[in-house]
């Protein structure tokens, strides 16, 4: 008994699609994270990329919940995106854009609200556990950002 291995007629040009969309998904999705990072470090007191590379722990813990945050924000943006490819790299990067904005603004908002004072906690070459809530501070808005997109 031969067993035959039948592919639908548009297999290969369903297959070249889904490639080209993984890819376009993929530079609008790093498009986003980049600005997501430069909304971040614009915003925050301090040059955020330079202190990382210093090594200085608080700023390490908070651009990363802060990446984190915004890939919640890009990944939802996408996965929440329309089903034809244009329109679906279009309100990505819509709603991935917004999502950024709001995110950021929340978490400046909250940050004045708390009184926490960012820019010595990320200068600071010693761990400051105020570096968690900030981090918590981003990493939870992010989610309720991204969820606002869905």
């Amino acid at each position: 008994m031969t067993t035959t291995l039948a592919l639908s007629d548009t297999f290969g040009s369903d297959l070249v699609r889904g490639i080209g969309a993984i890819l376009l998904y993929g530079v609008v999705g790093l498009l986003l994270m980049f600005a997501g990072f430069w909304a971040i470090d614009w915003t925050t007191p301090g040059k955020l990329s330079q202190l990382v590379t210093r090594g200085l722990p608080n700023a390490v813990i908070v651009t990363a919940s802060g990446l984190l945050s915004m890939a919640f924000i890009v990944v939802v943006a996408i996965a929440n995106s329309a089903s034809d490819l244009t329109e679906g790299l279009i309100t990505s990067l819509v709603y991935g854009l917004l999502g950024i904005v709001v995110q950021v603004l929340a978490v400046r908002l909250l940050e004045w609200a708390t009184r926490i004072d960012v820019r010595s906690t990320i200068e600071s070459e010693k761990f400051a556990p105020v570096s968690v809530v900030v981090a918590a501070a981003h990493l939870a808005l992010g989610l309720v950002v991204a969820v606002g997109i869905s």
